[in-house]
C-alpha cells in the first residue's frame, strides 16, 4: 500500500492505497510504551470492512488470507475489529482501548515500511503504481510509461487519465506536462459503499476515462476481474523526482517488541506463501534490487 504514504499510496484507503495515502494524513499522539501481554488467546486484526484487495467483510482480501495463515500457524482463533481506513485509522483501531477493557485489535496488516504511527515489521512486499487501460481501445501497444509519452502529440493530448489526488500519479503528470489530462478522484470518500477499485469497475470500463494510474494492488486486482473489456496493467518505474514503488510492512503497537518479533518471524517463515497469495490477487511485485532510482 504503503502506502508513498511517506508512501503516498494505500493509496487510498490503504493503503493499498488507498493505500498508503490515508495513513500519511493521520495525526495521532504516540502510544506510551508498554510490556507485552503474557499470553495472547486470540489473533486480533484491525481491518477496513470494505477495502479490496486488502480486506473486506464480504469476501476475503489478501490481508484476510495472510491473517488466516498466521493465526493457523500460531494455533489461535482469528478475530477482526473493523473500522473504515480513513483519517485516524490507527488511533481508532490499534490504539483504541476503553478503561477496563483490552485493545480491540493487535495487528495492522498493511502499512508503509517505517511508518511512524506504529512499530513496523520488516517489509513483506514491494509494489509499484501501474497504468491500467482497456484492451482494444486507444492504448494497445503501450508497455511502459515511455511508450505512453511517445504517443503522437494529438493522441496524447486527448487522453483522459484517472488518478487519485495527492499521489505520485499527479506528480508524474505534472513532471511531463500532462496536468490537463488528469481526471482526479478523491482519496477518501464518506460513502461507506465506496471502494478504490470503482475507478476501474465503473469509469474505466465504461469509457468515462481512457486510462488510470493507481497503486499496484488496486490496479492489478480490479483489472484481473475484467474480461469485457479486458484490462492491461503496466507497472511503472520510479524515475528522478517521482517515486512509484514502495515497500509495505505490518504494524503493531509501540512498546510490544516481543509481539513485533513474533510477526517478523511469521513473515520470514511464510515468505513464499505470502508471495503466492499476493500474486493470486494480481499484485504487481517489485524486487528491491530492481527498484529504479528516483528517491
Amino acid at each position: 500500500m504503503p502506502l508513498h504514504r511517506r508512501l503516498v499510496p494505500r493509496v487510498l484507503r490503504l493503503l493499498g492505497p488507498l493505500v498508503a495515502g490515508a495513513l500519511c494524513l493521520m495525526a495521532a499522539t504516540p502510544a506510551p510504551a508498554q510490556s507485552d501481554a503474557p499470553e495472547r488467546k486470540t489473533f486480533k486484526v484491525c481491518q477496513d470492512p470494505n477495502n479490496l484487495p486488502f480486506s473486506s467483510e464480504q469476501q476475503p482480501g489478501f490481508e484476510n488470507k495472510l491473517a488466516e495463515l498466521f493465526a493457523k500457524d500460531l494455533g489461535l482463533p482469528l478475530q477482526y475489529y473493523s473500522f473504515p481506513n480513513r483519517l485516524a485509522f490507527i488511533r481508532n483501531t490499534l490504539r483504541y482501548k476503553l478503561p477496563g477493557e483490552d485493545y480491540r485489535c493487535d495487528l495492522v496488516m498493511n502499512v508503509p515500511a517505517g511508518f511512524d504511527q506504529v512499530a513496523a515489521t520488516q517489509a513483506y512486499y514491494r509494489s509499484t503504481y501501474a497504468l491500467v487501460y482497456p484492451k482494444g481501445r486507444l492504448l494497445d501497444g503501450v508497455k511502459s510509461q515511455a511508450d505512453l509519452l511517445a504517443l503522437p502529440a494529438e493522441q496524447l493530448k486527448a487522453l483522459r487519465i484517472g488518478l487519485f489526488d495527492r499521489t505520485p500519479a499527479s506528480q508524474w503528470l505534472a513532471k511531463h506536462g500532462l496536468v490537463d489530462n488528469g481526471r482526479p478522484y478523491q482519496m477518501m470518500n464518506a460513502d461507506p459503499d465506496w471502494y478504490p477499485g470503482q475507478i476501474i469497475d465503473r469509469d474505466l470500463a465504461q469509457g468515462t476515462i481512457d486510462a488510470a494510474i493507481l497503486w499496484g494492488p488496486i490496479a492489478g486486482f480490479f483489472a484481473q476481474r475484467h474480461r469485457n473489456p479486458e484490462m492491461v496493467v503496466v507497472p511503472m518505474q520510479s524515475e528522478p523526482g517521482v517515486k512509484f514503488d514502495f515497500a509495505m510492512a505490518m504494524g503493531v503497537r509501540r512498546g510490544e517488541p516481543q509481539w513485533q518479533q513474533q510477526i517478523d518471524t511469521l513473515i520470514a517463515k511464510h515468505r513464499d506463501d505470502i508471495q503466492a497469495i499476493l500474486r493470486s490477487y494480481g499484485v504487481p511485485l517489485v524486487a528491491d534490487a530492481d527498484a529504479a532510482p528516483g528517491r
